[in-house]
């Protein structure tokens, strides 16, 4: 029998097409026989997740209706269904599968294709099949067939599975019973909104809530130092006494302790130079390439991961959702092979320091299931880089002269010491002297080096004139976090140190989410309107501060807890934990949770009633009470009368169709649209028809 590969998607299966002869079929492609599949095989796909949890509806008609009563939700089994308008090619999958007896998943390396694989398998109800699995970092045409001649049983791919099935249920679960529980508790005070909440996105909220209450509780405060300027034989420099003091009065007291007034005659009392070097940089996993990218282009965390995926997938990057910043010995066997190519590819010729492998970026020990992003085996032409976008351009360039820093001199200076005496009080001066550029000369162009001052030439006992004032500095306020920096605050979960440059921090610790999802987690509170991003600074919006509010003393701000679940998920994906003490745990936070909330909100000092700050924009006249407006809402559109009692609202999407503010106002005025496109019925197919609006219900009109 042909054994059947499974694709996450539609452009993954191309690529593995392309390592055969194939013919196009309605949802698969035919790989005609070959030395790795001599019967031949069939390539097909899903369009990313084709099986989803059942809404609560679909467990008990009460939880249907959002209501404080019918909480927790928490069902016994948890069931699945095929996603609306996917069911055609989820058909086309379970045919082949029942027509196989060996089965090959072939989605992304990582938990949530073994979660797509498998989720898509036993919903088809197959049984006994022979299931095997792919695992490559590139989707050059000869990784593919060394991989396709190289599968893996599926023992490590099922515990992924049951990790990322865990991860979804819990996810579920919060989301299910935490979005309802703060949406209706903050209605009660008059809030007319949906709050979202999330494992992972909420305690995201809350640690820019945290660092924004730190800028406002900020007090600016006075210091004072004193500096020297001193005049030598060849040349001028500045120095620092050690004192650094809250008042003016403890400067004035350390000079006139030592008798000195404004100008005096010092003396050079040591020199001392030392050669430092510092070593090129790690290679770049997805969150340093996501900093880094961040900090030079303004980039978006999700905007790096979109473009180094098309790059991916365009075979001139290996995999992109990766943690490590390590590659195995096989990886640098090649990459030196070609390192001149990949010199002249973008014209940066250097001689090579070493091809001997550092354990800095070589070392298999800290490889699990993906290296480090590195260029592939593929050159590209000179023709087909340039026909890359300018962001993949850059990304891909990134990329390469990291790569290419590791086979450079390290970047050499001089550090100079200097100590000068003035009457018994010593002022200290560190300057540096580059001495070779090393692997900075890559990133000239980009890499913004913070220069110390040079010093004149120097001899210890020389003597010198001094200029000695006191100088008055103000304490500043902590910076908000751009969203490179969120995406380190959330793997590093608010260990985050100031130097961004130095991507040894980014080391694993406990973290917000995992590689792949971090940035889809900031695109989603961006989503639920809880922030907003300017000048790619993050701030919280009027609605994220009163969720981080409502939330502040439980375990939903505390992302050390989520790190910990996460870590937790870990484990299960390494066999050493299991998913039903984890959903356990879960049930357990959420009984809580419905029971400490009510009170925490008045604790927080929430008042009785609130307003929701009004910036959106009024639609049309209410159809129903002639009273109110028409407003914007996240998720739906309702009338700014209903604290009043008027309960006309219309839903966002309705159909799988998304309703604009345009069509809403054709309702509201005219009481029907004109002929809208794209709506999908259940059993998947789209269809054409007019919205009509008959006693504040929605009707179609074929």
């Amino acid at each position: 029998m042909k054994p059947v590969i499974v694709a996450e998607k539609p452009s993954q299966a191309k690529a593995y097409a392309e390592a055969f002869k194939t013919t196009k079929r309605e949802g698969y492609m035919e790989v005609a026989p070959n030395p790795i599949f001599p019967e031949g095989a069939y390539i097909t796909w899903g369009i990313g997740h084709l099986v989803e949890l059942k809404e609560p509806k679909a467990y008990d008609p009460k939880w249907g209706r959002w209501s404080l009563a019918a909480l927790p939700i928490l069902p016994a089994q948890y069931q699945f269904q095929v996603a609306r308008g996917k069911a055609q090619q989820f058909g086309v999958i379970k045919k082949l599968i029942h027509q196989t007896d060996t089965v090959i998943n072939a989605c992304d390396v990582d938990r949530e294709g073994s979660n797509i694989f498998y989720s898509i398998y036993y919903q088809t109800g197959a049984k006994n099949k022979t299931i095997q699995r792919l695992w490559i970092n590139s989707l050059e045409v000869d990784e593919v067939r060394k991989g396709f001649q190289q599968l893996r049983d599926n023992r490590q791919d099922l515990l992924l599975y049951q990790e990322a099935k865990a991860r979804q249920i819990s996810d579920w679960l919060v989301g299910m019973n935490g979005s309802r529980l703060y949406s209706l508790l903050l209605q009660e005070k008059g809030i007319r909104e949906v709050f979202a909440i999330g494992r992972v996105q909420t305690p995201t909220v809350f640690l820019i809530y945290q660092r924004e209450k730190e800028i406002e509780a900020f007090v600016p405060e006075p210091f004072y130092e004193i500096e020297g300027t001193f005049e030598a034989e060849k040349g001028r420099y500045k120095g620092k006494a050690k004192l650094r003091a809250k008042e003016r009065k403890e400067a004035e007291e350390l000079l006139a302790k030592h008798g000195i007034s404004n100008s005096e005659q010092g003396v050079v009392t040591k020199v001392k130079t030392t050669d430092k070097r510092t070593p090129s940089p790690p290679l770049h996993s997805l969150s340093t390439l996501q900093a880094a990218a961040n900090r030079r282009w303004k980039y978006s965390p999700a905007k790096v991961l979109s473009v180094v995926q098309k790059l991916y997938e365009k075979k001139l990057v290996s995999y992109p959702r990766t943690d490590s910043q390590h590659i195995t010995p096989s990886e640098f066997s090649y990459l030196a092979a070609q390192v001149e190519k990949y010199q002249q590819l973008i014209g940066a010729e250097f001689p090579i320091a070493s091809k001997a492998p550092k354990k800095r970026f070589v070392d298999s020990s800290k490889v699990q299931e993906h290296y480090a992003i590195i260029p592939t085996k593929t050159v590209p032409t000179a023709r087909k880089l340039e026909g890359l976008a300018q962001d993949e351009r850059n990304l891909y360039e990134e990329v390469m002269r990291t790569t290419l820093a590791m086979f450079h001199r390290d970047y050499r200076y001089a550090e100079t010491k200097v100590e000068t005496d003035v009457k018994g009080l010593v002022f200290f001066t560190t300057g540096k002297t580059e001495l070779d550029k090393g692997w900075r000369e890559l990133f000239a162009s980009t890499k913004e080096t913070k220069q110390e001052p040079s010093l004149p030439e120097l001899r210890e006992q020389e003597a010198v004139k001094s200029k000695i004032a006191i100088k008055e500095g103000m304490t500043t306020p902590p910076k908000p976090y751009t969203e490179g920096q969120l995406i380190a605050v959330m793997k590093t979960c608010g260990k985050f140190v100031e130097d961004v440059e130095d991507t040894e921090i980014l080391k694993e610790v406990e973290g917000l989410g995992t590689e792949a999802t971090r940035s889809g987690i900031i695109e989603t509170i961006k989503r639920h309107e809880y922030i907003q991003v300017k000048k790619n600074i993050v701030s919280l919006t009027d609605k994220g501060r009163i969720l981080c509010r409502a939330i502040e003393g439980n375990l939903l701000s505390s992302p050390s807890m989520t790190a910990k679940w996460e870590t937790y998920l870990k484990k299960i994906g390494k066999g050493e934990g299991s998913a039903e003490v984890f959903l356990d745990t879960i049930g357990k936070f959420i009984l809580k949770l419905l029971a400490e909330v009510p009170t925490q909100l008045q604790q927080n000092g929430l008042p009785e009633k609130m307003e929701m700050p009004v910036g959106k924009g009024t639609i049309a006249p209410c159809p129903r009470c002639k009273k109110g407006m028409i407003i914007s809402n996240k998720g739906f559109y309702s009338c700014t009368e209903y604290t009043n009692g008027c309960k006309q609202s219309f839903p966002a999407t309705f159909l799988k169709k998304r309703l604009s503010a345009k069509q809403i106002e054709y309702l509201c005025t005219k009481g029907k649209t004109p002929v809208m496109k794209g709506f999908v019925s259940k059993n998947g197919k789209k269809f054409n028809a007019k919205l009509v609006l008959e006693d504040g219900k929605l009707k179609m009109e074929f």
